[in-house]
């Protein structure tokens, strides 16, 4: 009996201490960032790259680009790389940074600040998310014609076709994360694809936090913390005060979420906290 109490003991201490996530916001920028769409931390060169838009987000008006934040949100740099159109997704292999850019994806050389080359997708109308493995291969979705690629050694190939509401993707471990509408599905090297949770909103960024668990944002304004299991909890909800939540980028070392607000024009920092610690 006494054994059984104490037992019961400690099951009820762990569900009294068990951590929930929550997000504190850290800091804003002004309403300076032209329509900013991802985000992606450079611990090393202690900046963030962030997608300018610049003005429709599928316009191909040479209005767009890619400018440098510093990590505590006040210093930016615009101009950094111009005479994109609407670039959105970013993803980095070495000093390469590739920005998916409608129908092309621009490689831009990051010690000289230049756009290397475009590549363009045959057939693309919409490119969306990137993402990048360990082997130096790019991903990217085409949100409008439900595809994505896989560019190896700079030539794209078809990888997975007829996913509507292709966004998101990120390469976690061996399986790459995507969005097809609401659901978070993965795909692993086999190509064997496999449900991991279906969330309320239509999927835009993904990022991984440690534990097989996820930050998972929906473009309205939602961010949701997704559990390797497949739970759902939402975190955030800025949809009331049009602020969207874009293709966050997460530094899991300072534990940072950086969250461009397209439309409300501007990035915003939140720390990914526990309950219970500090």
């Amino acid at each position: 009996m006494k054994k059984n109490w104490l037992l019961l003991t400690v099951f009820i201490s762990g569900i009294a201490t068990a951590q929930v996530p929550r997000l504190e916001k850290v800091w804003e920028t002004d309403t300076i960032i032209p329509v900013p769409e991802s985000v992606l931390p450079d611990a090393k060169a202690n900046t963030l790259y962030v997608s300018l838009i610049n003005g429709g987000g599928w316009d191909e008006d040479g209005k767009g680009g890619v400018g440098r934040l510093s990590p505590d949100g006040k210093q930016f740099d615009a101009t950094w790389i111009e005479g994109l159109d609407a670039p959105k997704g970013l993803g980095r292999v070495g000093n390469k940074l590739f920005a998916a850019d409608i129908s092309t994806v621009a490689v831009i050389d990051i010690r000289k600040g230049i756009i290397e080359k475009k590549i363009p997708i045959e057939g693309a109308a919409g490119l969306n998310d990137i993402t990048t493995d360990g082997h130096g291969a790019v991903f990217v979705a085409d949100s409008r014609k439900a595809r994505i690629w896989k560019l190896d050694k700079g030539r794209p190939v078809l990888y997975l076709d007829s996913v509507k509401g292709a966004n998101g993707l990120k390469v976690i471990g061996p399986d790459l994360y995507f969005a097809e509408g609401k659901k978070l599905k993965k795909i692993d090297p086999q190509k064997k694809v496999s449900l991991v949770a279906e969330l309320p909103q239509g999927i835009d960024g993904i990022e991984p936090v440690g534990n097989g668990n996820l930050i998972v944002t929906a473009w309205s304004g939602y961010i949701f913390y997704v559990t390797a299991s497949g739970n759902v909890t939402l975190l955030l909800d800025t949809h009331l005060e049009k602020m969207n939540t874009a293709d966050i980028g997460y530094d899991p070392i300072k534990k940072m979420l950086y969250v461009p607000t397209f439309n409300a024009k501007k990035v915003v920092a939140y720390r990914l906290l526990q309950e219970g610690t500090n």
